[in-house]
């Protein structure tokens, strides 16, 4: 490239020297005058690109992702083979949950790069929004095997087995992901989610407290200080622990109703209908506070609320078992039976073993 750059300053030089039309040029006179030609249109497309990218660059830096690849867009259209352009639309696609485009342009950048490992953790990114399990997977395999210092990588491969409900996987991601960076808060945090969900309530509280020493404003892990220490039966704890949950974060509609929960089962029922209310001003749609409610209603023996926020709670979430649990016994309660026995048989339906010993206990098998 260094020779043709000189011929072209050259040509620019020498501009008042007129050159022959283009019959009249021999042969090698006319192919010279064509690279020169050549090689101006492809500077000014490489500008072109690296001017677009630049702006991708500056406005994927400010969070506007859309018009980041935009750019990103306009960058690869004038060069085809800007593996960061692809790159970087492909992380921006990620991030607004366009997982379809960011495989596609993700998997151009593959085919250009085929040994590079973030394009192969991106698109498991990408696969797992799709929900595609088994193409996240070996996506991040191919990550971790062309690069096994990324703890981003075991990182998502551990949610990744977590919301397959393997566990004990998990758990072995996020050790791996802690030992390349001791500093991964939510390694930590998820490591005592997978705990938690096997019923280790000791370590899941260890790697929660490790998560909040190391950054003390992270409020979701308060939350999951209080729900583990709830489950431990310490209620003061969890009380504290959901209290300063919501000093961090006024908005936290989880924590209001996880300190609603408790006030309800330690019997501060007006308390708990606060909570549970908060809850709904910051969320309206939050089916498992109106559930709550109506378990509160129920336990005041107002039966007709409890009812009617059960419905609430199950207009808003068709799939919420405990709201069919709950609905069943209000209308038990107002001699509904029928009715009682059709909600307790579709809460077993949903995975409800409550709801499942309510069918078998009072409507048959």
């Amino acid at each position: 490239m260094k020779p043709k750059s000189l011929m072209v300053m050259l040509f620019l030089s020498i501009g008042t020297i007129s050159f022959a039309q283009p019959d009249e040029l021999t042969p090698e006179e006319q192919a010279y005058r064509d690279s020169i030609t050549a090689l101006n249109l492809e500077n000014e497309t490489i500008a072109n690109s690296q001017e677009a990218y630049n702006k991708g660059i500056q406005l994927f830096s400010e969070k506007k992702f859309p018009a980041a690849i935009e750019e990103f867009r306009k960058s690869i259209q004038f060069d085809p083979n800007f593996t960061a352009a692809y790159y970087n639309k492909g992380v921006a696609e990620n991030e607004v949950e366009k997982f379809d485009d960011a495989v596609k342009t993700l998997t151009r950048l593959i085919e250009l790069k085929p040994v590079y490992s973030k394009a192969y953790f991106q698109r498991g990114r990408s696969y797992q929004g799709l929900n595609d399990y088994i193409k996240a997977e070996k996506d991040y395999d191919k990550s971790i095997q062309l690069d096994a210092s990324n703890p981003k990588a075991f990182y998502n491969y551990g949610t990744l087995r977590f919301l397959q409900l393997d566990y004990d996987g998990a758990i072995s991601y996020f050790t791996k992901t802690i030992k390349l960076d001791e500093n991964f808060v939510n390694a930590y945090n998820d490591r005592g989610s997978s705990h938690r969900m096997k019923g280790d309530y000791t370590k899941a509280l260890a790697d929660y407290q490790t998560a909040i020493r190391k950054n003390p404003q992270m409020a979701f892990v308060l939350n999951n200080i209080g729900t583990t220490k709830s489950k431990m039966k310490d209620f003061t704890g969890a009380l504290a622990a959901f209290n300063q949950a919501i000093s961090i974060d006024a908005n936290f509609h989880l924590a209001y109703n996880n300190r609603g929960v408790v006030q309800m089962n330690q019997g501060r029922l007006d308390d708990a209908v606060k909570d549970f209310n908060k809850a709904l001003g910051i969320k309206s749609d939050y089916s498992p506070a109106e559930t709550n409610l109506s378990g509160v209603y129920f336990k005041r023996k107002e039966y007709k609320k409890a009812l009617d926020h059960a419905n609430k709670a199950i207009q808003m979430d068709k799939e919420n078992a405990a709201a069919y649990v709950n609905r069943g016994m209000a209308k038990e309660m107002t001699r509904d039976m029928e009715g009682a026995c059709e909600d307790w048989f579709k809460a077993k339906e949903l995975g409800s073993e409550t709801g499942k010993n309510y069918y078998a206990g009072n409507c048959g098998n």
